[in-house]
């Protein structure tokens, strides 16, 4: 670790500049669990998240927040089957393609 040192003047003290602290980096997974592009039910899932959090982690008061993401998963899993069965790339939709769908479809149905 570089550090600088600095002397005031017309004194004894001696100041140490230590290095800025580096800005922590998320992993590539985190990051691309957390992209809208990738992950389709990120709302749901930081809901079920912030429901623990509010709940002190008691998994049966958040139940209905995970069974929205459970079934979010199946819906988009769903339509990623149909995709790939049809030769669409890229499999899963971007997030512009899946509200166009979700329209479609009549707003969200899980």
């Amino acid at each position: 670790m570089k550090c600088e040192e600095i002397h005031a003047p017309n004194s004894n003290w001696v100041y140490v500049m230590l290095p800025s602290k580096k800005t922590v980096r998320m992993p590539s997974v985190t990051q691309r669990l957390r992209d809208p592009d990738i992950n389709p039910c990120l709302s749901e899932s930081d809901a079920s998240t912030r429901c623990l959090d509010e709940n002190n982690y008691d998994r049966e008061r958040c139940s209905t927040y995970f069974l929205r993401y459970k079934n979010c998963r199946r819906f988009w899993n769903s339509i990623v089957m149909q995709r790939r069965k049809n030769g669409v790339k890229p499999f899963m939709p971007t997030a512009a393609e899946r509200d166009e769908i979700l329209r479609a479809v009549g707003n969200m149905p899980y």
